[in-house]
């Protein structure tokens, strides 16, 4: 009777482990070899008196992954049950055989760090300081909340979490806080990261079975620095590992800094960790205002040792005015080209170099009094009182849309533009920067300036 069993588990065993090898290469090419040997690879069969398979996975979220991503493949190569299930059980982290060996002298918990230290090495970019970041009204009490932190972490606001659009400054201002600590708080234990690399940190402890390693270096840490945070939707394994050492952070008053293009309520992340995040101070980063992004430019153009006319330097800001990053290429362009072809830098040279990175181009050639036609009609006044004095709260409402919309679409100087209006440079500035912060706020408001757009462009 034990020979019958016998034998038939070693029947089933073979059937299995043909089957699963049948399986594997089968997916072999439909996926990445990066995705073979971190979640397939890893996974064995084991041998078992029981009708149903039994497969051998390093943890659950290897396990999750299979079934997630391989269910209806898996069916092709193994039984199902009475259900309709697969007929397969799992075991979590079964030990290989064990060779007597032996045991090795234990480290001591400051060789352990040591050790993990060498493999989470911090890296900052040393060109983001805070000494390198133009301030501005848009990103002033940011700024202002980092050098808090910075100052004294822990102390102040925890967590810090900051948001905003794409190139505003955000990994900037966290790797400034980074340069900072290291700087005036050797003792802390600090780590800039990812959110893309601490899943690939936690794949590849997950491959190499080092899980501990890896939660006991980011739960040493005495500051904590995440980036990118929105990578980190719709992959509740990884979230809820971050989430617990996030936790475990906190409760032991240790400094976290994270940055996002959303703001945490708009993150597709558990209640929980938003809560969390939102638990201590969220502060956004916005698009620069005309004066910061001439700033930025004049400040770049000077570590590139280039010289940089004020007015092309005017023209530049007014026509790129959604990114930081752009205003840097911008400038990079014009310093090769200037050198290569020794030219100087002029308005028509900026123009021809720089179009591509221009924003808001129209197709068309529009002139203010197709603006001034447009808004009227919006807004149901009367084009001469647009071009008057009268300021009664509708008509300098409009007036300041007509304004904002001119800067925004019209290629010409601020002054060019004042003098259409009749207007002085500084009256321009001033209704862009009304009716920027009104938008923020006012829907209908925003409505009726994207009928205005749409008017202009018909």
């Amino acid at each position: 009777m034990e020979e019958n069993v016998h034998n038939v588990t070693t029947t089933l065993t073979c059937d299995a482990h043909s089957s699963w090898q049948q399986f594997l290469d089968y997916v072999r090419g439909r996926c990445s070899q990066t995705a073979f040997e971190n979640w397939l690879a890893p996974i064995t069969v084991v041998e078992t008196a029981s009708q149903e398979i039994c497969l051998s996975v390093p943890n659950i979220f290897v396990k999750a992954y299979l079934l997630d991503n391989y269910k209806q493949e898996l069916a092709l190569f193994f039984p199902l049950d009475t259900q309709g299930e697969l007929a397969i059980t799992f075991v979590i982290g079964q030990p290989k055989e064990r060779v007597a060996v032996v045991a090795p002298a234990r480290p001591s918990p400051t060789q352990q760090v040591a050790e993990e230290d060498l493999e989470f090495q911090l890296k900052l970019n040393q060109f983001y300081s805070f000494d390198n970041f133009i301030e501005g009204p848009s990103n002033q009490f940011v700024k202002s909340a980092a050098l808090g932190i910075a100052a004294k972490p822990s102390r102040s606001y925890n967590p810090l979490f900051i948001h905003g659009g794409v190139g505003l400054g955000k990994t900037h201002l966290l790797h400034a806080i980074g340069h900072y600590i290291k700087q005036h708080h050797k003792k802390l234990r600090i780590q800039c990261i990812t959110t893309e690399g601490f899943i690939n940190d936690l794949v590849d402890c997950l491959r190499n079975k080092s899980v501990d390693k890896m939660k006991r270096f980011y739960r040493s840490l005495d500051v904590l620095l995440v980036d990118d945070i929105q990578f980190l939707q719709n992959r509740l394994n990884f979230e809820e590992e971050f989430c617990n050492t996030f936790e475990s952070l906190i409760n032991q008053n240790k400094q976290i800094v994270i940055t996002s293009d959303k703001p945490p309520g708009q993150l597709k992340l558990s209640e929980r960790i938003v809560a969390r995040m939102e638990w201590g101070l969220v502060a956004h980063v916005g698009a620069p205002d005309l004066e910061t992004r001439v700033a930025i430019l004049q400040h770049k153009a000077e570590q590139k040792g280039l010289v940089l006319p004020n007015h092309v330097a005017f023209f530049i800001a007014e026509n790129i005015y959604a990114n930081v990053r752009q205003l840097e290429g911008a400038i990079n362009r014009l310093t090769a080209h200037c050198r290569l072809l020794d030219q100087q830098i002029t308005e028509e040279l900026a123009e021809k170099t720089l179009s591509e990175l221009f924003q808001l181009v129209p197709k068309q050639k529009v002139s203010v009094e197709h603006i001034l036609k447009a808004v009227a009609s919006v807004f149901q006044v009367r084009v001469n009182d647009l071009r008057g004095t009268c300021r009664t709260k509708d008509i300098a409402l409009a007036r300041q849309v007509a304004m904002y919309l001119a800067k925004e679409l019209i290629n010409d100087s601020l002054i060019m533009i004042g003098a259409a209006f009749g207007k002085t440079h500084s009256t321009i500035l001033h209704a862009c920067k009304t009716i920027e912060n009104k938008i923020k706020n006012e829907e209908s408001l925003r409505r009726q300036i994207a009928l205005c757009r749409r008017s202009i462009g018909n």
